[in-house]
C-alpha cells in the first residue's frame, strides 16, 4: 500500500512500477487559514488632519448636535455620532470636537466626532454628598468648557435657598468657573436678605423683574459660555426665552407648596443674539434641567472651603489636620464667627456640608428651606 507521502516511478512502456520513493515536504506545502484573532493589527490611527472644529450644543441618545466653529449664526447644525476610536470618552454639551464626514447639516446627513479637545473646565455634580453611597459615586458632568456659572434663584415663590446657592458656589470654584448670582422675581420681594448673607464674598449679581431690561445681564454674558442652574420654578426657562426668543423653552408653574414644575428635560447650548453696543460675540448660554440637589461628593473636604472665602482666613489659627467640623473643639472658626468677623449662618452652612459628606445628615430633614435644597436622589430633571 502506498501512502500519500510516497511517489511511484513507472515504466513508460510496460507500466510496471520500477520504484517507490518517499516524498519530501517543505514549508511551501503547508497551507494555514488565518483565524479572526490572527489578523494583523496596527496601533496607528488616522490623524484626521482634515477634521473641522465643532462645538457640541445638545446630546440626545447617542446623537450629538454640533455647530461648526467657522459657521454663520444661521448655518444649519450638524448631527454627529461618536467614532469608535474614542473608546469610552464621553461627549457632553460644551465640548470642542473634531468632525469628519458629512458636515453639511443636510437632512439625513451624519458626521463623526473623531477628536475631543482638552477641556478648560468641567462642571460636575453628584446625586448625593456621601461618596460611600452609590448615588455619591455617580458623577454627572453638567457642561464642559463653561466660563461662568449663573445661579438663578427666585426671591419669592419659591423662596431663595442659600444652601443650594452655597453648593453651586463650591462647585463653581472647584471647576474654576466664575459665579454670577441672578435673582429673579424681584418684583415680589427685595434682595436685601440674600445679599446680606453674601456681603463678605463680593459676589456679582443681577436683579431680574418681568418688565426689567436685560442689558446688564447681556453685558455679563457677552463673549462667554455661561451655564444656568437653578431650582424648578425660579423662572430660569422664562429668562432663557427672554434672552433667546426663538428658544421656546417650556415654562412651568409653581405649586401651592412652593415647588416648581419640571420643564427643561435636557441641557442645551443656545447662541445669544447679537445686540448693538455689545462685542461681536454675544456669547452662549447653556440651559440645564432644574435640579433639586447639587451633590458635592466629587469635591474634597478641603476644597469645600473654597466656597466660603469669608471663613478661609480663620483656618490659619486652626491646629494641624483640623477637620473644621462642628464637634472640633480646637477649630478657630467658631471664635472667628463669635468675634463678628463672619456670618454665623455661613459657618452653619459649611458645617452642614461637611456633615452631609460624612453621611451624618439627610438634607431632606432640614427644617429651614433656605438652608438646604429639596433633595431628590433620583436626580429628576426639570
Amino acid at each position: 500500500m502506498v501512502g500519500d507521502g510516497d511517489r511511484q516511478e513507472l515504466n513508460a512502456e510496460t507500466g510496471a512500477v520500477l520504484a517507490t520513493k518517499r516524498r519530501e515536504y517543505d514549508e511551501d506545502d503547508v497551507r494555514v487559514r488565518p483565524g479572526k484573532s490572527s489578523r494583523p493589527r496596527t496601533r496607528t490611527r488616522p490623524q484626521h488632519t482634515d477634521a473641522q472644529n465643532g462645538f457640541v450644543i445638545a446630546v440626545d441618545r447617542g446623537r450629538y448636535t454640533c455647530v461648526l466653529a467657522a459657521a454663520a449664526p444661521d448655518a444649519p447644525t450638524v448631527t454627529a455620532m461618536r467614532a469608535r476610536e474614542l473608546g469610552r470618552k464621553s461627549v457632553v454639551v460644551g465640548d470642542r470636537v473634531g468632525l469628519v464626514g458629512d458636515t453639511s447639516g443636510a437632512p439625513g446627513a451624519l458626521a463623526r466626532i473623531v477628536r475631543i479637545e482638552p477641556r478648560r473646565s468641567v462642571l460636575r455634580r453628584t446625586a448625593e454628598d456621601d461618596a460611600s453611597t452609590a448615588e455619591g459615586r455617580l458623577e454627572r458632568v453638567v457642561v464642559a468648557n463653561a466660563d461662568q456659572l449663573v445661579i438663578v434663584s427666585a426671591l419669592a415663590d419659591p423662596p431663595p435657598r442659600t444652601g443650594f446657592i452655597d453648593r453651586c458656589l463650591v462647585a463653581a470654584y472647584d471647576a474654576d468657573i466664575e459665579p454670577l448670582l441672578c435673582l429673579t422675581k424681584a418684583d415680589l420681594a427685595g434682595p436685601e436678605t440674600v445679599l446680606d448673607y453674601y456681603t463678605e464674598l463680593e459676589l456679582p449679581y443681577v436683579l431680574i423683574r418681568p418688565d426689567s431690561s436685560l442689558d446688564a445681564l447681556r453685558s455679563l454674558l457677552a463673549g462667554r459660555v455661561s451655564v444656568l442652574v437653578g431650582h424648578s420654578g425660579v423662572g430660569k426657562s422664562t429668562l432663557v426665552n427672554r434672552l433667546v426668543p426663538e428658544a421656546e423653552r417650556a415654562v412651568g408653574t409653581v405649586s401651592a407648596i412652593g415647588r416648581g414644575r419640571h420643564t427643561s428635560t435636557s441641557a442645551v447650548a443656545l447662541r445669544l443674539p447679537a445686540v448693538a453696543g455689545l462685542p461681536d460675540d454675544p456669547g452662549w448660554i447653556v440651559d440645564t434641567p432644574g435640579v433639586r440637589s447639587f451633590g458635592l461628593a466629587h469635591v474634597s473636604a478641603e476644597s469645600l472651603l473654597h466656597g466660603f472665602s469669608d471663613l478661609v482666613e480663620a483656618t490659619v489659627d486652626c491646629p494641624a489636620n483640623c477637620t473644621h467640623t462642628a464637634d472640633e473643639t480646637e477649630c478657630a472658626l467658631a471664635a472667628w464667627v463669635a468675634d463678628g468677623r463672619a456670618d454665623p449662618r455661613r459657618l452653619a452652612s459649611y458645617h452642614r456640608l461637611l456633615a452631609s459628606r460624612a453621611g451624618e445628615t439627610d438634607p431632606r430633614g432640614a427644617t429651614n428651606p433656605r438652608d438646604e435644597p429639596e433633595h431628590d436622589p433620583r436626580g429628576r430633571a426639570e
